[in-house]
């Protein structure tokens, strides 16, 4: 296998495309389409009263739409690519040449993903346009665009391989828009179904106090009063006089997410907003509305709270940390924020990965000569 063998592939792959002329119109509909969405974005944005930091929502929105306007575009790159070339008679000359299956395999492989970067390229304009609505820094742009860029050649591989395994052009394409649904939709629904299955009975158990007058509450709640301990007790020897405290329980149900996360994992968009970077710290100059505007825009960041729920349900329940987070804390202190939780990106991003490599080793095994079977009514040239 030589890096010759491929290119020479990937460019005849090219020059077809280019010979269609209606790459052009797509292109043009797609950055039009992506300029739209972008202005409703800002717009939706500005509306907010006062907001800083806008870039933060129209960038997760943005992100979030262009990986499934793309993942919608991808599959008609490849899904025909092989099958097509058989159909056309164009595909076995090209096989009896000194052309390894593996150069055949990644010259198409490459065409078609390389396709799909110019689409994503496009998107840059408008992406540089949020930097300049401050609160996106260039590392998450550079972190997001990559893992999409990647997902994307994920997608091309698997819709390459159908081309390969399937005689039928309508039958791949339709596949692989199937594949693209089950990664998205069907692992949601996979998750939830597997939530459904997961849930158990437990039982918690909890400190109660008592007082016996309206005197004691107030001292036992005072500013300067008694601190609980992490499971939400008191020492004995910090009750006020007339408070008393036992232990009570109560039965419940709930959903053990930390058994099922793995599901939600070659999502491509869990994999995105999972990996994102958070974002940077609130300026400590910024006072009063400001700061309030700030927090507002990391609030509705779609990107990060995504990621933030998608790494709660892996952490799954805690009963300390639900202690800590209902537990009353003395003196009007902040609660500590919880902290992320293990990240579940890299597992789905392997197991994307992976998933592609073997699609790529497929469509390599299906274009050796001589071929042993074939489809019945499959042409060989």
């Amino acid at each position: 296998m030589t890096t010759a063998g491929i290119v020479t592939v990937a460019r005849q792959e090219f020059r077809v495309r280019l010979r269609a002329g209606r790459w052009k119109l797509l292109l043009i509909a797609w950055f039009v389409l992506l300029v739209l969405f972008t202005a409703l974005a800002t717009a939706a944005a500005g509306q907010l009263d006062g907001l800083q930091d806008d870039g933060v929502i129209v960038f997760g929105a943005l992100t979030l739409f262009v990986l499934g306007l793309a993942l919608l575009v991808v599959p008609s790159l490849a899904a025909q690519s092989v099958n097509g070339d058989r159909e056309r008679g164009t595909l076995a000359p090209l096989q009896v040449t000194r052309l390894t299956p593996w150069e055949i395999t990644l010259g198409k492989f490459a065409a078609a993903w390389v396709t799909a970067l110019v689409f994503l390229l496009l998107t840059l304009p408008v992406v540089l346009f949020t930097l300049t609505q401050g609160g996106v820094t260039l590392g998450r742009l550079v972190v997001v665009g990559a893992l999409v860029a990647l997902l994307l050649g994920v997608v091309a591989a698997l819709s390459l391989m159908l081309s390969a395994t399937l005689s039928r052009t309508t039958t791949s394409g339709v596949l692989s828009y199937l594949v693209v649904a089950a990664l998205t939709i069907g692992t949601v629904i996979a998750f939830g179904l597997g939530s459904v299955a997961s849930q158990e009975s437990y039982t918690e158990t909890y400190p109660n106090v008592t007082c016996m007058t309206e005197s004691a509450y107030e001292q036992l709640y005072r500013e300067d009063g008694p601190r609980p301990r992490v499971d939400g007790s008191y020492a004995e020897s910090d009750l006020p006089d007339g408070c008393t405290q036992q232990l009570e329980s109560f039965a419940s149900t709930r959903t053990r997410t930390d058994r099922i996360w793995w599901l939600l994992a070659p999502n491509p968009f869990v994999i995105v907003a999972d990996a994102a970077p958070t974002l940077p710290a609130l300026d400590p100059r910024l006072t009063g509305r400001q700061l309030d505007s700030a927090r507002q825009a990391r609030d509705a960041d779609v990107l990060g709270q995504l990621g933030n729920g998608i790494r709660e349900l892996r952490q799954g329940p805690s009963p300390v940390q639900q202690q800590v987070d209902v537990g009353y804390v003395a003196g009007g202190e902040d609660l500590p924020q919880p902290d992320r939780g293990p990240a579940v990106w890299p597992y789905g991003l392997v197991f994307d990965l992976l998933l592609a490599g073997g699609a790529l080793a497929v469509t390599a095994r299906r274009l050796r000569t001589p071929s042993r079977t074939l489809p019945q009514g499959q042409r060989v040239a």
